[in-house]
């Protein structure tokens, strides 16, 4: 016996599953039926789990100073990319910044949206890049906008984010289509090979996401390969969740800079 109550358990039901992808899940934004997928759970839950029992159970939370900011905002205005494409941002970064006064102006690559003219930074979040690269090849104003927002003021990318920011991205066919070419490397999917971890980061440069000699914390979760390096300065060195030395890692050029891991916090 372990001493711990057991308060319920959901049986297995069709239509309770969800579908997923390469990354996992499939997001919640992509499903037309949200709603009611979520009102059959709770209906399970309600039939089969003590919710009295475990509200009982739930512990209350100690009034507490409002949290830090886990990464400082690379700018007062920040223009955030945001649709199906671009969806992997971490929600308590982008609360940290809005906490520390900046402005979050979303547009969609996907419908051919330029950044903010009058931004001071631009942010492309990980997402799905790789499944609309030939959308994304022909958003003209998305890449002639992020073009000359990039002449004048940074921008960053994460993972697909970083991707979009190379010369082209080949998908799971083998075709290849060309991004923005702002960094000089190119990336595959269809030569596919997992990358998978918390990783701890130093930056060699100043970019939106700290000066040089900033501390990062996050992690990498991918199957795009880099199948041409280019010849940008790396931007961090990196190491893995244990503290092993990786190497140099991501990629700086002018105001643009990019990596493939997912800034959690400053370290």
């Amino acid at each position: 016996m372990t001493g711990i109550p057991v308060l319920g358990s959901l049986p297995r039901e069709a239509g309770t599953s969800l579908p997923e992808r390469h990354l996992g899940l499939v997001q919640a934004g992509e499903h037309a039926a949200l709603d009611e997928y979520l009102a059959r759970l709770a209906a399970l839950a309600q039939a089969h789990i003590d919710l009295d029992a475990l509200i009982a159970l739930a512990a209350p939370i100690a009034a507490s100073a409002a949290p830090p900011v886990p990464l400082p905002p690379p700018g007062q205005r920040i223009a955030l990319a945001r649709d199906v494409a671009f969806s992997f941002a971490y929600e308590h970064l982008i609360a940290g910044w809005r906490r520390a006064g900046a402005e979050i102006v979303p547009f969609s690559p996907l419908a051919d949206e330029a950044p903010d003219e009058a931004a001071d930074a631009c942010w492309l979040p990980g997402g799905y890049p790789e499944l609309h690269g030939r959308t994304l090849s022909r958003a003209t104003r998305f890449l002639d906008g992020v073009r000359r927002f990039s002449e004048t003021r940074p921008v960053h990318g994460e993972c697909g984010g970083f991707m979009v920011l190379g010369q082209a991205i080949e998908d799971a066919d083998g075709v290849s289509h060309p991004m923005l070419g702002l960094l000089g490397h190119a990336t595959s999917f269809a030569r596919r090979k997992l990358n998978l971890g918390y990783r701890r980061a130093v930056t060699l440069d100043a970019s939106p996401v700290g000066p040089a000699g900033t501390r990062l914390r996050g992690h990498e979760f991918h199957y795009a390969s880099v199948t041409h390096r280019g010849d940008d300065a790396p931007l961090v060195e990196l190491s893995d969740g244990q503290g092993n030395l990786i190497g140099p890692a991501g990629s700086r050029r002018g105001w643009v800079s990019g990596t493939f891991f997912h800034v959690i916090a400053t370290d």
